[in-house]
Formats: C-alpha cells, sequence, structure tokens
C-alpha cells in the first residue's frame, strides 16, 4: 500500500468533477481509474491499470454482482419480449387510476423487497415505469422514491441482506444482546435514523406532501407541461431503447417559462411513453409468478439473490415456451439482446470496484480516519461516525466495505469513551445506507438508472436535496442522543 496523504482524495474529486461538467459517468470513471493508476504506479501508469482491471475481475463480489446483472436483464427483456410487462401495466391499471396512486404504489412495493436493495430497485423499476409513464411521472421521481426507499428499509428490517451482513459486524466486535449480534442489531435499528428519515420522505414525495426539490421540481413541471418523461439530454436513441414514441409539442406557457435549455428541448420533438394497447383480458401472472418465485427461491437460500434471479429466469422461460409467447429461438435472442442491454452497467460497474481497490492501496480511508478520528470524542462520537461514513461512502461507492473497516475502529472508540458501542455502529449503518442511496458510481444508483431507463447522474442529482435534508436531520439526532447520553 501507498501513503500518498490528501493526494489519496484525487480520483474521487476527479471522477465527482468530471461526471458534473461533462455529464458523462463512463468517462468519469475512467478519468478517475486513469489518476489513480498514475499515484500508484507513476510512469508506469498504463500497466498499473492494467494490473487494477484484473484484480477488479477477479474479486468475487463483482463477478457475483455482473452474473445478477446479465440474468437480469436477459429477464426483463423476457418480460418485454412476451408482453408480461404490458399486461401487468393494463392489469394494475384497473387500480391505479391517478398519478399519486401510481408513486404510492411503486413506493409500497419497493417496501415490500426490503429483503435485498438490488432486487428492490431491478424489480420497481422494470414493473412500474410503464405504469407512472402514464401519469406523466419523471422517470428520476420513480427513480428518487426507489432509492430513498432501497437501501433505507433494507437497514432498518432486520431479516434482509444489509441486516445480516451488519449483525455480524457488530458480534465480532463483541457487540451483542442475548448473546448474539443479531440481538444487538435489533436494539441498533431505531437509532439507524437515516433509514427511517430517507423511509418517511419517499412516502411523503409519494403521497406528494413533499416539496419537490432542485432538479425534480423541474422534471415534474415539464412532465406535466409536455408529457416528456425523461432527463434533459435523453438522446433519442435512449428514449427509442426505453419503447418512447416521438411527438411534437408546441412552444407553450411552460416553454417561456423555462431557461434556454429547456425551451430548445420543448420546443423541439420529445418523446413521450405510450399508452399500453388495450387487453382484453390481462395475464399478470405471466409478470407477478416470475417475481414471486424470486422473491421466495431468495429468502429460502439465504438471501441469495442470485439464486433467486435463476429460479425466476427458468419459471419465466417454461411459461413463455408453454403458452407459445416465444419459441426457443426468439428466447435465445432475447437472450443475447438482454446480455447487451447490460453492456453500460458492466462496465461502469468494474471501473467502479477498480476505483474501489484503488482506494484501498492509496489508503484513503487510513486517511479519512486519521484526519477525523480527533474529532470522535465522547457526545461528538455518533455525529461525527455518521457524517465521516456517509460522506466516505457517497465518495466512494464502498459501503458494506466501509463498515467491515470502520466497525472495529468505532466499537472500541465508544467503549473506550464509555458511549453506547450500539449506537455508535447505528451511526456507522446510517452512513453506508447514505452512501448506497446518493453514490453516482455506487451499485445501487447504476442498477437503478438502469431499471427507470436513465443516466445515473440525472438519477443522482434528483436525490440529493432529499437525501441532504434526512441526512441532516439524522446528524441534529445523532448530537441529540450523543450528548443526551443515551
Amino acid at each position: 500500500m501507498q501513503d500518498v496523504g490528501a493526494l489519496a482524495l484525487l480520483p474521487v474529486v476527479t471522477i465527482l468533477v468530471i461526471a458534473v461538467a461533462t455529464r458523462r459517468t463512463l468517462f468519469a470513471m475512467l478519468c478517475g481509474t486513469l489518476v489513480g493508476a498514475v499515484l500508484l504506479g507513476g510512469w508506469e501508469f498504463f500497466d498499473s491499470w492494467i494490473g487494477y482491471f484484473g484484480t477488479a475481475m477477479a474479486d468475487e463480489t463483482l463477478q457475483w454482482l455482473m452474473l445478477v446483472v446479465v440474468l437480469f436483464g436477459i429477464l426483463i427483456t423476457l418480460f418485454e419480449r412476451s408482453g408480461a410487462v404490458s399486461e401487468f401495466a393494463a392489469w394494475a391499471e384497473r387500480f391505479v387510476n391517478s398519478r399519486r396512486k401510481s408513486l404510492v404504489l411503486s413506493f409500497l412495493l419497493a417496501v415490500v423487497l426490503f429483503v435485498d436493495d438490488y432486487l428492490s430497485v431491478l424489480t420497481v423499476g422494470t414493473s412500474m415505469k410503464g405504469i407512472t409513464d402514464r401519469y406523466r411521472v419523471p422517470r428520476t421521481q420513480l427513480g428518487t422514491i426507489m432509492k430513498l426507499t432501497a437501501a433505507p428499509v433494507a437497514v432498518i428490517v432486520p431479516f434482509s441482506t444489509w441486516a445480516l451482513f451488519f449483525a455480524g459486524l457488530l458480534e465480532a466486535q463483541g457487540v451483542t444482546a442475548n448473546g448474539s449480534g443479531f440481538g444487538a442489531y435489533l436494539q441498533a435499528i431505531p437509532f439507524i435514523f437515516f433509514g427511517w428519515i430517507a423511509l418517511a420522505i419517499a412516502a411523503l414525495v409519494a403521497l406528494g406532501w413533499f416539496p419537490k426539490l432542485g432538479v425534480l421540481k423541474k422534471d415534474v413541471a415539464r412532465a406535466e407541461a409536455t408529457g416528456d418523461v425523461f432527463p434533459l439530454g435523453t438522446t433519442e436513441e435512449e428514449r427509442a431503447a426505453e419503447g418512447a414514441a416521438p411527438v411534437d409539442v408546441e412552444v407553450g406557457e411552460f416553454a417561456a417559462q423555462g431557461d434556454a435549455g429547456e425551451r430548445a428541448a420543448v420546443a423541439a420533438p420529445v418523446a413521450v411513453a405510450t399508452r399500453a394497447p388495450g387487453i382484453a383480458k390481462p395475464r399478470p401472472w405471466n409478470f407477478v409468478v416470475p417475481i414471486a418465485v424470486m422473491i421466495a427461491v431468495t429468502i429460502l437460500t439465504e438471501v441469495d439473490v442470485l439464486k433467486g434471479t435463476v429460479a425466476a429466469l427458468l419459471v419465466a422461460i417454461i411459461m413463455y415456451t408453454a403458452q407459445r409467447r416465444l419459441g426457443i429461438r426468439k428466447v435465445f435472442d432475447a437472450a443475447f439482446d438482454g446480455v447487451g442491454s447490460m453492456l453500460f452497467v458492466i462496465v461502469l460497474t468494474a471501473l467502479a470496484f477498480m476505483v474501489q481497490h484503488m482506494n484501498i492501496e492509496l489508503k484513503l480511508a487510513d486517511f479519512v480516519i486519521d484526519s477525523t478520528e480527533p474529532y470522535m470524542s465522547g457526545a461528538l462520537l455518533p455525529a461525527v461516525v455518521f457524517l465521516v461514513c456517509g460522506v466516505y461512502a457517497y465518495a466512494t461507492g464502498s459501503f458494506w466495505d466501509l463498515a467491515a473497516v470502520i466497525t472495529p475502529i468505532v466499537i472500541p472508540l465508544a467503549f473506550a469513551m464509555e458511549v453506547n458501542p450500539i449506537i455508535a455502529g447505528a451511526a456507522v449503518f446510517s452512513g453506508a445506507a447514505l452512501g448506497s442511496t446518493t453514490c453516482l458510481y455506487g451499485d445501487g444508483i447504476i442498477l437503478a438508472s438502469r431499471s427507470t431507463g436513465i443516466k445515473p447522474l440525472n438519477l443522482m442529482t434528483a436525490i440529493l436535496p432529499y437525501a441532504a435534508i434526512a441526512a441532516a436531520i439524522s446528524l441534529v439526532l445523532y448530537l441529540v442522543v450523543g450528548f443526551a447520553g443515551i
């Protein structure tokens, strides 16, 4: 490992600056990995870059995630080619007949899929975007509700992948209740403030009882005025890939009020999602059964999303071929197209893992901890831990890795300073959830943007104001419990 001090921040800063300046996440990630390679390899940076690419590809977590992404890409394509999604949307329209109901259903579905955040964002986006499109809900709003729910509900419901992992971290540090780390985690749940607050904000946004902020406010106004549910800057190819249809929109009152970019976007032809053709007797089971199998198998196999996805894929293939919706040849065609549809996600995720491995080698976590440890004292400990974990997770895309690194440092500090270690642990978990909800190149944002058909940067900028409010309230609450000595 190389200790480069504050320069360890350079790859992360490069990624964020270039992503915002160019609005090209993949290019920004590539630049960030090149900067890291220069710091680690000097003049031999090319060999260093190749080496870290190999290290990332050899990472078992990345291999597992790539399999999940590829299989889910195939499953999504099968849903589309068989008409399963269209029929589910037509069936759901019998119960969802307003904008608010479409958003509330999206929120409730995300809560029901608490078992894993990957499963949640992939399923909700795939199943609900066709329905929300019909009520002129911008894709960024659907994605915001999804992401404000996925990780937060996973950390506050004890029977999820997040909860089981974090419970193991507590037990490894000797923090137990009734003889187990799981018992300690149950006691920590009320103090995972970001999870609770983000979930409450997501519910209020879905109900229309929370102000529309930032980019989302503009997206909602534009969608309501023009029917265009996609963010500004979305290409015609990207719109067509999402099943949108071009339609001429005249310049009206909204265009006159917007800035130059918005006026141009409204004056030109835009693409809006079309209403699904009328289906006399829609069969929602062609979509519902594979998804139900996925959830059931995931839970029964100790929360293994990969096995759940494989089971759902097999069930879908059997159902669609038996009903003669798809022949074997078309199933294979859908499989190839499904893999291709996920190439961007795969490349972006591989680069994100490269950045994580480079951050480890650059000792970024050590630098951050050493810089903030003097402030981790007494009553301030929970608040500082939450702030450090949240910022670090947002900047680096490390969530579980972050918790695994910092928990063995924070818990002994809490014992030494006579601070409740359960609250200190809850602050770590809150920070990890904050990062997962907001990080531009975190796997959660990448998968959510893929399932909603928008770019990761568009989704991140829409979420940030809401996540920032939840983070600020959480910080205040950690200060309160710290000084109250709970």
